[in-house]
């Protein structure tokens, strides 16, 4: 409807929204959770959750709050509903993991930075792993990559819904500086050739993964 709240999400009582703020690649200052935490209290929200994106939802919003919760939370709005990149998670990688082979903050965080904001066909989730462990859930992302000592490895098609779906891996050994350009020609080919709704995991059956690699790589 052309009237609800500025990304909110309506929730199962038809009464109240969540609001998702952006928190790229699960990183959040200490300013930023004293303005949840001060928020949360000022308009009694009831539910603060952390969700499998390494976001917080604030959850039980008043719909006539909705626009003052965002105001003084003064962080950007998380896409939830929206046909684009909705977020990068990312494992700690080089930055404090004993195991991290590769930088998965720094390149999650330019990855989300690149891409936020990109019409796609469905919404789309990016999972980045330090190393082959995969604690980024790279393997079950509709685009994954995991870091390995040579560089970096990207997968696609992978999924974790009613249909899970292991990703593909469609190039090995990759630096930073390749990574962005091969996941931008990623989504402008899912662009054009996804249908509405049809996430990438869906997308990749279809098209099969031989005749992605073909055009891509």
């Amino acid at each position: 409807m052309s009237d609800e709240p500025n990304s909110a999400i309506l929730q199962r009582d038809k009464k109240t929204y969540a609001v998702v703020p952006r928190t790229p690649v699960g990183l959040i200052t200490p300013d930023e959770l004293e303005k949840i935490a001060a928020v949360a209290r000022k308009f009694a929200i009831p539910v603060i959750k952390i969700t499998s994106g390494q976001r917080f939802a604030l959850v039980g919003i008043e719909r006539d709050q909705v626009d003052a919760v965002w105001k003084e939370l003064g962080m950007d709005m998380g896409k939830a509903t929206e046909l684009c990149l909705h977020y990068v998670q990312a494992c700690p990688g080089t930055a404090v993991c004993k195991f991290g082979m590769q930088d998965s903050l720094g390149l999650g965080m330019k990855i989300e930075e690149f891409f936020i904001g990109m019409d796609l066909p469905a919404k789309v989730k990016i999972g980045v792993s330090g190393c082959p462990f995969c604690c980024g859930e790279s393997f079950v992302r509709d685009i994954g990559l995991f870091g390995k000592k040579a560089g970096w490895n990207l997968v696609v098609g992978g999924s974790s819904a009613s249909r899970p779906r292991v990703g593909d891996l469609i190039h090995e050994n990759l630096s930073e500086q390749e990574v962005i350009p091969l996941v931008k020609r990623v989504l402008e080919y899912y662009q054009d050739k996804g249908k509405k709704r049809e996430r990438m995991a869906r997308f990749v059956d279809r098209i099969g993964i031989e005749n992605i690699k073909d055009v891509l790589c």
